[in-house]
């Protein structure tokens, strides 16, 4: 018993790591190496005892969320206002000597560019310092080629951005960087030799770059020795032509309720703040944006964080959308907004398609129909039991007598006892009706209370006319025939 209790348990625990190593392979985490400031690569594209690039000590600044950053984001980057954190022209001097074409061949390839190219996409890149810890896919050079791997940048390093503000080079040892591809919550960062953890690092606030939807004029950088001074540094600059800007100033929070997720990040990339989201990949531009983390109108220096609220992927069902329903759903929308007030308003408007000339007619048309069907079963029991049409025509021939005995079970009694008058007058059926009351007796005068309450029956067949004259629309179905 012991030995099967046993095997059981072995078999059990098995199914159990069978469906763990299968969630897990569902889930792969990325393994990132961390690379810290001031360390050397081992397996560089540039020597970096030469001093290509020089990192600064930055503290990594908060990311809410972390995620996914556009390169537009205004003070994702920093700088200096002393002399150039990256030598650009060196790395191009060593990368258009003859001596170095296989090596610059593999860099060429990494940047999607050709040899004879380097020199002036080079001219198109901009020296910054990161001011987070940022992800990347690093290449270095090994046996005649590039190998890539992820990496995680830490703040401070020096790096060239490119137009789309597109992290492309590590200034100190000249590897080309392209954007990182995994999924930035999915990462495993391993700290190695000299690349020890570095003090403020924190892994909810790293973030990976995604291009900018076009082409910078320009980057907005931080300056790193001084926060409160901004720098503007022109695309293709190193420095030589930057200007200053009032970094600490108070931007306020534009308003952005009811505003796609795209168009509220241009607002705030315009006023110079940057775009936090939550979750762990940034909404669709199409989003619906219900508030945002300050408040509009909230005063912010530049490049700090606005965490931006979307509704749902259909963005309309949310309840709590209604600043930003008023573009998608209830507030705005005259179909939907029926919809949903019809429950707390009135329920006719919603009803008829057009309320306003519906609730007139509605009253008037209504009640016709209604005093027709109730006032129409009399006559067309009395004057026409059968077929609808004959029975009008019929009463005054013979065959309607015997076409109305047939009928007597529903009212063949009344017509039986009309049958006489209409003998004394068929030369006008339709006249003598709406005359013969009157002259036929005073009953019918006194008849018309009666019909409602279907007294008219017991007197005799002028009753049921005088039911018939006593509202409208009978006399009308008599004369219609």
């Amino acid at each position: 018993m012991a030995c099967r209790a046993l095997t059981h348990r072995v078999g059990v625990l098995l199914v159990f790591l069978l469906v763990l190593s299968g969630c897990e392979r569902g889930a792969r985490l990325s393994v990132v190496k961390a690379v810290a400031i001031g360390v050397p690569s081992l397996a560089p594209f540039f020597d970096e005892r030469l001093g290509l690039g020089r990192d600064a000590r930055v503290p990594s600044g908060p990311v809410p969320g972390g995620g996914l950053q556009q390169g537009d984001t205004p003070g994702l980057y920093g700088g200096t206002r002393e002399a150039s954190v990256c030598d650009v022209e060196r790395l191009e001097d060593f990368l258009t000597d003859p001596a170095n074409a296989r090596k610059a061949q593999a860099w060429a390839d990494v940047l999607d560019t050709t040899r004879a190219g380097i020199p002036e996409y080079l001219d198109r890149l901009t020296p910054a310092l990161l001011r987070h810890d940022t992800l990347v896919k690093n290449h270095d050079y090994k046996k005649g080629k590039s190998v890539s791997f992820d990496s995680l940048l830490q703040a401070g390093i020096a790096i060239l951005v490119d137009e789309r503000g597109l992290p492309a080079v590590k200034c100190s040892c000249g590897n080309p960087l392209r954007p990182f591809q995994g999924d930035t919550d999915r990462i495993s960062v391993t700290f190695g030799g000299d690349n020890k953890k570095w003090r403020g690092y924190d892994r909810a606030s790293v973030v990976a770059v995604e291009p900018a939807p076009r082409n910078l004029p320009r980057l907005a950088l931080v300056d790193v020795d001084e926060p409160g001074r901004g720098i503007e540094r022109p695309v293709g600059t190193a420095g030589e032509k930057d200007t200053t800007f009032n970094a600490s100033r108070k931007r306020a929070v534009p308003a952005v309720a009811g505003a796609t997720f795209g168009e509220a990040s241009r607002r705030l990339t315009e006023r110079g703040l940057a775009v936090a989201y939550e979750g762990g990949a940034p909404p669709a531009d199409e989003a619906r944006v219900v508030g945002s983390d300050p408040a509009a109108g909230t005063g912010l220096p530049f490049g700090e964080y606005v965490t931006l609220r979307v509704a749902g992927a259909s963005s309309g069902g949310d309840g709590s959308t209604a600043p930003d329903g008023g573009r998608t759903t209830p507030p705005g929308t005259p179909i939907p907004e029926p919809s949903e007030t019809d429950g707390t308003t009135t329920g006719g408007p919603s009803g008829t398609s057009t309320p306003p000339s519906s609730s007139p007619a509605g009253t008037s048309v209504p009640p016709p129909p209604s005093p027709s069907k109730t006032s129409a079963p009399p006559p067309s029991s009395s004057s026409a039991p059968p077929p609808p049409p004959s029975s009008s025509s019929a009463p005054p021939p013979p065959p309607p007598p015997s076409s109305s005995p047939p009928p007597p079970s529903s009212a063949s009694a009344p017509p039986a006892s009309s049958a006489p008058p209409p003998p004394s007058s068929p030369p006008a059926p339709p006249p003598s009706s709406a005359s013969q009351p009157p002259s036929g007796k005073s009953s019918p005068p006194s008849a018309p209370p009666p019909p409602p309450s279907s007294a008219a029956p017991p007197p005799t067949t002028a009753t049921a006319t005088g039911t018939a004259t006593a509202t409208p629309p009978a006399p009308q179905s008599a004369v219609e025939p």
